[in-house]
């Protein structure tokens, strides 16, 4: 019993344990004595059975029973087990962002690999949110906290989540579940497993998951809901003990979503004081958006999740994702051989009124022509054993990994976006000149005193005046036009050799040791297909308006052409690279590892300290906007230096304790990351930037917050890193009578900026867009948090039947949502409380239960950002986080 109240605890965690004394146990006596002692969890987070007390690592398990009663299917639930983990979904259900100890990889471009790596079954999925999906029957879920740069297929520079399914078993067996709460929701679950044959070796299990769930905005525009569920995942197995030392296990899935997602609401004081008055007729841009049509119904409240979707438009999605791996571990004596072979594809389509609101400003049809495509084949081999009679365990191994990925694109301005795009400049000249119906934003009255038509007006721009309305009534004719069929290609080939070893020096002290050697080369090619023809015409007549004047000083009409060929070119939408095939090539090699030292004092304390050094590839900026940025220069049309990131680096150090007793554990650890070059992906309301972060070590004087873009820079040998995470994790769980288990976590940590900030190792100065930056917090990285849970499942007389009485808690202190750090996107600290409530009948064969996910129906914004376009004077939109739900589920096991 004592087993299940523990593993039933949200949060479990361990912090580094040393290997004492293994002497010559393997992981199969391991495992039985994990069965034999209800203390033991056993984990492969090492990349060999181990207990979760003897693993070198900060490492969190958490077991089936307590995703269960936390009402976790997904990855997005863990958030409320494990403190220092936080799982977010944005602009779409196939994207997803994970972040450990405040560090993550920022939005859903697919160029960018997770800096939270994701595992399922010993397989690698290729970007975080693929593990949106449902899970079916998992056995655990292990939480691995710092950089992973030595075991596993690939390098992960925060953190690991290693999900671990039900394995088939060779007694018959079966469950089953159904559950039904509000917004019509409905979840089907079932599954099998048993022998196949007499004394044949083999057995099966079958799982499989549907789910149906109405969605919790409103579209007051078109009717119906946006954010709803639709989807079904199966998984089969086969499990064949070829002989006593040889076995294989062939896992096939398949998961099918299709999907209204994702809508947003416009961004209030509600969610941050620094949004008064944006959404006021006193902003000039409203007036606008208004006389175009705009609506914004969730004005007053946006918690009401009511919006207002362009007629026509959609947010449908759909989502397939599967693969097959075979995993044969070999005990061929003295050694245990592993392999794992898997092949996996994973395709996205998603279109999407991308404006987030009523004018029809930019959109992704849902015409199929557009979707991100994965197909990533892997291998991955481990050969573990021991020597000198157990002082030494150790592991080398090899990986290879080749993938595909395709990404089209058929990003376009909307059917309004001709109306709007001159009225942005025109209130920079004189907001009484504006007529929305008219070409150019131009009132015929404004028109005439612009051209001096007027009486008692001249040319309001002098001899440039043609070129300046010109330019104007060029932006009327951009409607529909954009991407149409842009293709992007990259393959990425991966291979490694890696070692890790653990030498017990005596009973007490252990030294683990693991070095890796990756090399990482991506090919990238990219086909241009685009229908905006405004943007060469617009280039071409107003560039000569950039140049300086015959006496050298600045053109003071440089910046309103500049926005006129910015409106016209913004985004995806530049044609003059039609035609245009880009290609290039990228090759790293990267040597990672780590180094702990371990003691054990006495029997039930354990201490470490330990150094690590993790890995993410660099890449291609998978979106053409980057090549705007700034205005596009035809004499570099054939470079792919402005799409390219460097490789993220990371060096770790830790220091951590943990003490069991009989019915308690308490663990500590303190840490401290600092990450070079690290990757930030950001949308600036216009472009989507990936840059490198790092620091100079020469006080920069604010250079890095003034706005240019040409100031700032840093000699190449004084550059330090850009990011540093650090802070302290406690985490204790306690079993104070029968059948209670009570579990506590805190988290706190400091993940920021440094100050004098540049872009890259070169030294090049930092992007204008990221002035907020220097010496801040990074997104989504609150510096505390907190969590806990009770659980309580007394016997019910001498029926044999138990309750149960569940809930847990996730408390968090206020953050910045967006990778920018404007003010307009700030979080308030908020709690999420989750409760259950059931009878279960002898040795759990049924169950009732009653359950709330958001008990306390919290309102809080996932993600705010920059509402696509819709400036000079910028307002912003929120992806806001799920409403209370609940609902009554029924169980049964055989």
């Amino acid at each position: 019993m004592r087993k299940s109240l523990l593993l039933a605890t949200a949060g479990l965690a361990a912090i580094a344990s040393p290997a004492v004394a293994q002497d010559t146990e393997t992981p199969a006596d391991v495992a039985q004595n994990a069965a034999a002692d209800d203390n033991v969890i056993v984990v492969i987070a090492q990349g060999r059975e181990q207990r979760l007390q003897d693993v070198p690592i900060a490492v969190s398990a958490v077991n089936a029973e307590s995703l269960q009663n936390s009402g976790a299917n997904d990855i997005r639930q863990l958030n409320q087990l494990a403190p220092s983990l936080l799982v977010s979904s944005t602009g779409s259900e196939a994207n997803g962002s994970a972040r450990i100890r405040g560090i993550g990889t920022v939005g859903d471009n697919p160029g960018l690999e997770s800096s939270v790596a994701v595992f399922i079954d010993g397989v690698y999925r290729s970007r975080t949110g693929v593990g949106l999906n449902e899970l079916g029957e998992i056995d655990r879920v292990e939480v691995l906290r710092g950089p992973q740069g030595t075991l596993f297929g690939r390098n992960a520079s925060a953190g690991l989540i290693n999900i671990v399914s039900r394995a088939p078993e060779f007694d018959f067996g079966g469950n089953a579940e159904a559950t039904y709460g509000n917004f019509d929701h409905i979840r089907l679950a079932g599954g099998i497993t048993g022998p196949i044959g007499e004394a044949s070796g083999l057995a099966f299990r079958l799982d499989g998951v549907y789910v149906e769930r109405d969605g919790f905005y409103d579209d007051v525009t078109n009717g119906g809901t946006i954010n709803d569920r639709d989807r079904y995942f199966i998984r089969g197995q086969l499990l064949w003990e070829a002989t006593p030392d040889l076995t294989f296990r062939l896992i096939g899935d398949y998961t099918s979503r299709e999907e209204s997602c994702c809508a947003a609401v416009y961004a209030t004081t509600e969610l941050a004081p620094a949004n008064a008055g944006l959404l006021d007729l006193s902003n000039p841009i409203i007036p606008v958006l208004t006389a175009l049509g705009l609506q914004i119904p969730s004005q007053n409240d946006i918690y009401e999740r009511q919006v207002s979707v362009t007629p026509g438009r959609t947010y449908d999605g759909e989502t397939e994702d599967y693969g097959v791996s075979l995993q044969m571990d070999w005990d061929i004596g003295g050694a245990t051989l592993t392999s794992i072979t898997a092949y996996r594809e994973y395709d996205a389509s998603q279109a999407s009124d991308t404006d987030y609101g009523t004018v029809d400003i930019l959109f992704r049809a849902d015409d199929g022509n557009q979707f991100r495509r994965f197909e990533t084949f892997s291998q991955e081999l481990r050969l573990q054993g021991e020597a000198f009679d157990g002082v030494l365990d150790w592991l080398i191994g090899a990986y290879y990994a080749n993938e595909d990925l395709t990404v089209r694109e058929n990003l376009k301005f909307g059917n309004q976006y001709g109306a709007f795009a001159p009225c942005r400049i025109v209130l920079a000249v004189n907001p009484a000149l504006i007529d929305t119906t008219q070409s150019g934003c131009l009132s015929a009255g404004g028109r005439a005193v612009l051209t001096g038509a007027a009486p008692g007006t001249t040319p309001a721009f002098g001899p440039a005046t043609p070129l300046i309305i010109g330019g104007l009534d060029r932006l009327a004719t951009l409607n529909g036009l954009g991407d149409d069929g842009t293709e992007y290609f990259q393959n990425s080939e991966n291979y490694a050799v890696f070692t890790h070893n653990i030498i017990s020096i005596t009973d007490e002290l252990d030294l683990t040791l693991g070095l890796r050697y990756t090399n990482e080369s991506k090919r990238f090619n990219a086909t241009f297909n685009n229908t905006n023809t405004v943007c060469p015409a617009q280039r071409a007549a107003l560039t000569p308006l950039l140049a300086p004047l015959p006496d050298g000083t600045p053109n003071p009409l440089a910046g309103l052409a500049g926005g006129l060929i910015g409106l016209a070119c913004q985004g995806n939408s530049t044609s003059e690279l039609n035609g245009l095939v880009l290609n290039d090539t990228r090759d790293e090699d990267e040597i990672t590892g780590t180094a702990i030292l371990s003691y054990r004092p006495l029997d039930d304390l354990l201490l470490y300290g330990s150094y690590s050094r993790g890995y993410k590839a660099g890449g291609f900026n998978l979106d053409r906007s980057a090549l705007n940025v700034p205005l596009f220069n035809p004499a570099v049309a054939g470079s792919t230096a402005a799409l390219q990131f460097d490789p993220e680096i990371v060096d770790a150090f830790e220091i951590g304790a943990k003490y069991t007793g009989r019915n308690f554990t308490i663990s500590a650890a303190a840490f401290r990351q600092e990450f070079s070059n690290f990757q930030l992906n950001t949308f600036n309301g216009t472009v989507f930037l990936v840059q490198n972060i790092n620091s100079c070590g020469t006080n920069l004087n604010g250079a890095d917050r003034d706005g240019d873009a040409t100031t700032g820079g840093c000699a190449t040998d004084d550059v330090e890193p850009g990011v540093i995470s650090q802070g302290i994790e406690l985490e204790a769980t306690i079993q104070p009578a029968d059948y209670v288990n009570v579990t506590a976590g805190v988290t706190y940590v400091d993940s920021s900026y440094e100050n004098n900030l540049i872009g890259n190792d070169q030294g090049a100065p930092l992007d204008p867009a990221l002035r907020l930056l220097p010496g801040d917090n990074l997104s989504n990285a609150p510096d505390l948090v907190v969590t806990g849970s009770f659980a309580w499942t007394p016997p019910i007389g001498n029926s044999g039947m138990t309750g149960l009485f569940y809930v847990d808690t996730r408390i968090t202190s206020g953050f910045n949502t967006g990778s920018d750090l404007f003010p307009q996107k700030e979080q308030e600290s908020f709690a999420l409380v989750n409760g259950r409530i059931g009878i279960r009948g002898p040795d759990e064969r049924w169950s009732l239960e009653v359950w709330a996910q958001n008990l306390l129906d919290t309102d809080y914004s996932q993600v705010a950002f920059s509402s696509p376009f819709q400036a000079p004077s910028q307002i912003f939109s929120a992806f806001l986080a799920e409403p209370r739900t609940y609902g009554v589920t029924v169980r049964t096991r055989f």
